[in-house]
């Protein structure tokens, strides 16, 4: 099963994750010709990938940037960018334009480091956003746990969309990624499921400081389809974060 969609409307346009969108797009079409040449685009990932035992051997650590606009396939670029069209517009509303930018990229490159740290001698080449995505649902998950979000559920020949809170479905995710990364060993390529989980993690905790900030607990009551709390007296700032006040 996976998400299609979520029914949380977002208070700004989510200019940076668009953005971002279509820097991953763009890129990877300005390297789709090297998928018929198997030498060039080995080379070309060698290069640009993060790769576990040059961060550690060698001290190189442009990969664990420049590994977030990369992807090994199309189907690899679609499903990324799928979770992260359902899940961004509502962290960056929240957040604001650049801190959401700066959460992403950090998100993306501590999920990078879990990789290094679960195989630190691996030469396998890491790519992918879905590290800086998982940080994304990390947050997301603290923020709108009660968000419902529409799934698509194949199984075999059946086919149906079905809508479960948010938290059900990040949780589920993140307890795949992380007895995956357990069953597995990092060092031999396939899913990197500690970037996965590590950046997931990260993600939550660099919004906790916003979480409590915007009330903890009680910033629930007027978020995610649950009714406000009927003496709430809720204003706004530019940045559209709420200020709420909430009766003794």
């Amino acid at each position: 099963m996976f998400p299609i969609r979520d029914h949380n409307p977002s208070g700004r346009t989510p200019y940076v994750t668009y953005a971002l969108i279509a820097l991953n797009v763009v890129i990877f079409i300005g390297y789709w010709p090297l998928f018929n040449d198997a030498r060039a685009l080995n080379q070309f990932f060698f290069d640009w990938a993060m790769i576990p035992a040059r961060v550690t051997q060698m001290g190189e650590y442009s990969g664990l940037f420049t590994s977030m606009f990369l992807h090994g396939g199309l189907m690899h670029l679609v499903g990324n960018m799928l979770f992260l069209w359902i899940f961004g517009d509502n962290m960056e509303d929240r957040m604001g334009h650049l801190p959401y930018l700066a959460f992403y990229l950090v998100s993306g490159m501590g999920a990078s480091l879990a990789q290094v740290l679960a195989g630190p001698l691996s030469m396998v080449p890491m790519v992918g956003a879905s590290g800086a995505i998982a940080g994304v649902m990390g947050g997301y998950l603290l923020l709108f746990p009660f968000a419902r979000v529409d799934i698509l559920v194949i199984f075999i020949v059946f086919f149906r969309i079905i809508t479960i809170p948010a938290a059900i479905l990040l949780v589920l995710w993140f307890a795949t990624q992380l007895f995956s990364g357990i069953g597995v060993d990092a060092g031999n390529g396939g899913v990197a499921y500690w970037a996965h989980a590590g950046g997931f993690v990260i993600g939550a905790a660099l919004t906790l400081p916003l979480f409590l900030r915007l009330g903890g607990r009680r910033f629930w009551n007027m978020t995610d389809g649950k009714p406000p709390h009927p003496e709430a007296d809720y204003t706004y700032r530019r940045t559209s974060i709420p200020r709420v006040r909430y009766p003794k």
